[in-house]
């Protein structure tokens, strides 16, 4: 996809990760319409790109359905969506509450589904379906039984996504492993395990927007060479 003029809604841009790609969608000239559920940090944004603001909250119900249309009216349609979207919550399987959980799975794979499934319906031929899972969704991590559940649904989904829709829409997975994001001290509850030395995501965001432009599926974090590889 050609990044100029191309108009694109950026879920979670409120957060680290999402607020970096939607800037260096911005940059690259796409028209981005910014999506998040903390109003303060997405009027930040928004003013900062002149970029118009739609609130998402997965909790919500119809809220992905309403963000999609929001962002349509406001781009005059859509070409592309990044899903930036997500929370943790650490702990070993039977241990974490059972709303907690509830929340993950919502948060990272049902509420996702939904965005993406709505924005289908609104993109035309050569559309693109931007998602970040993580390392945990290819290698399910001990003391991460529900988060890594969470992106491994994400995951297959985009799987299926990309194999049905293989002629018109580019689907890319972006899988990195642990970015210094401040991420793991927003979870919902529990103790972070030791961490491996966190990746720049700075060169995540330069990565995914290469992927995007040359047509690449995935985006991924080679555990063994600790680097990116797109593919």
């Amino acid at each position: 996809m050609e990044i100029s003029d191309s108009r694109i809604l950026v879920a979670g841009a409120t957060g680290q990760l999402g607020g970096r790609l939607a800037r260096a969608l911005s940059a690259g000239g796409a028209k981005v319409a910014v999506a998040g559920r903390d109003p303060a940090r997405l009027a930040e944004i928004s003013a900062e790109l002149g970029a118009p603001a739609v609130v998402l909250d997965f909790s919500v119900e119809g809220s992905p359905a309403e963000a999609v249309a929001e962002a349509v009216a406001e781009l005059d349609g859509l070409d592309g969506l990044v899903v930036a979207t997500g929370t943790v919550v650490f702990g070993r399987a039977g241990e974490v509450p059972a709303a907690i959980e509830s929340e993950v799975m919502e948060t990272n794979a049902v509420g996702p589904v939904s965005l993406i499934s709505a924005a289908l319906g609104e993109m035309g031929p050569g559309g693109l379906v931007v998602a970040i899972t993580g390392v945990v969704a290819e290698f399910p991590t001990a003391g991460m039984a529900a988060y890594s559940a969470s992106k491994s649904a994400l995951a297959a989904y985009l799987v299926a996504l990309r194999r049905e829709r293989r002629r018109d829409i580019t689907v890319i997975e972006v899988s990195p492993g642990h970015m210094e994001t401040g991420f793991a001290s927003r979870a919902l509850s529990g103790e972070p395990p030791a961490m491996p030395e966190a990746a720049d995501p700075d060169e995540l965001v330069a990565t995914v927007v290469d992927a995007i432009e040359s047509g690449r599926r995935e985006v991924r974090w080679d555990t063994k060479e600790r680097v990116l590889r797109s593919k």
